[in-house]
């Protein structure tokens, strides 16, 4: 039979949930992105969820204006997206690039669209590679 997990905090978890946020303070105003604070606050501070302490680090950045006007895996897309058009511009032969770099591009649109809808993004914000070149530099 499988073990259900527990959602009591470990016995060597010694922060309590003012200091974890504290920290996640700390480390957003550092630069950090939210899965960068999530593996240090599990590597460095042993803390292995927040959630356990009933936190996401994102409403915790929100809560205190500290939220990125892009979503982090949106911003992931458009970087990787930059980075291939800039290839593609080298190499104008490559077709497998080329429907990578397309694959990519619906990813980005699929996720504009979704973030449309929950209200992350205005309903004006559209996708385009000169757009997106500026937002990654």
């Amino acid at each position: 039979m499988l073990e259900r997990k527990s959602k009591h905090l470990p016995k060597f978890v010694r922060y309590s949930k003012e200091e974890v946020e504290q920290l996640i303070v700390k480390l957003a105003k550092e630069g950090k992105t939210q899965s960068e604070i999530g593996l240090i606050l599990r590597d460095t501070y042993g803390i292995p969820s927040v959630k356990l302490y009933g936190l996401k680090i994102g409403e915790v950045l929100e809560r205190h204006g500290l939220q990125s006007p892009i979503p982090e895996d949106l911003y992931n897309l458009l970087k990787q997206a930059v980075r291939m058009h800039n290839h593609l511009q080298r190499h104008k032969k490559d077709r497998y690039g080329r429907h990578r770099f397309q694959l990519v591009e619906d990813k980005i649109r699929a996720l504009v669209k979704y973030y449309k809808r929950v209200g992350k993004l205005p309903k004006d914000w559209e996708y385009d590679i000169e757009r997106a070149k500026l937002i990654v530099k």
